[in-house]
């Protein structure tokens, strides 16, 4: 990770490689083995197309709202979901801050796809001055989403959990020991266009 003082107050930052970008959301195990089992994230019942989908590209905010997947059972199993690159884009250039969003009428409101900026943590979930961010798929978009826009299904839960080991056994550990254990991934900034900026308004200082 980027010396603090240099990283952007908004930034897109990922694994990525060439053709897709790794995100995460934490479910309850009867989803995740389903997903993970049939490479379909909605193959359990339990999965609900109807609700609001928050994917996060920052694996330590992941760790940060699952608790490191002990935080509650809905959230005991994390997912790494590969997208391509245009698929994601195609869920930025759809989406309205939140900020902006609660200022809508309700017609159409839910229907519109959800960005945060939120409070970048470290990998022992420490706050730090820089934001990431937050991506919500409505339910209008989420059966394309599941069927059409998600290329991959890893269950990262032990990662997950041997990092938990791992700070608590050395809290001082840096990222970049951490990184490379492979209990941390090589985020690097995700580059978008400049109006794609502006719409985001990654340019503001804190």
């Amino acid at each position: 990770m980027s010396t603090q003082l240099t990283v952007p107050y908004r930034e897109i930052r990922a694994l990525h490689d060439d053709d897709t970008i790794t995100v995460y959301q934490a479910y309850s195990t009867s989803i995740a083995e389903a997903a993970v089992a049939s490479r379909r994230l909605n193959a359990s019942p339990d999965f609900k197309l109807t609700r609001m989908t928050w994917i996060k590209p920052s694996w330590a905010w992941i760790m940060y709202r699952s608790g490191y997947s002990f935080k509650d059972p809905g959230q005991a199993r994390i997912l790494a979901l590969k997208m391509r690159h245009q698929h994601f884009i195609s869920l930025l250039e759809q989406g309205v801050l939140s900020s902006h969003a609660a200022k809508d009428s309700k017609d159409g409101a839910a229907a519109c796809v959800r960005i945060q900026w939120d409070p970048e943590r470290t990998p022992q979930l420490g706050v730090l001055p820089y934001r990431s961010i937050q991506v919500g798929i409505p339910a209008a978009l989420s059966a394309t989403w599941v069927s059409e826009w998600i290329e991959e299904i890893q269950d990262v839960t032990e990662v997950a959990r041997s990092l938990k080991k791992a700070l608590d056994e050395d809290p001082n550990v840096t990222t970049e020991e951490l990184v490379q254990r492979g209990l941390v991934p090589p985020e690097k900034p995700f580059p978008v266009s400049q109006s794609l900026r502006e719409r985001l308004e990654m340019d503001i200082s804190a």
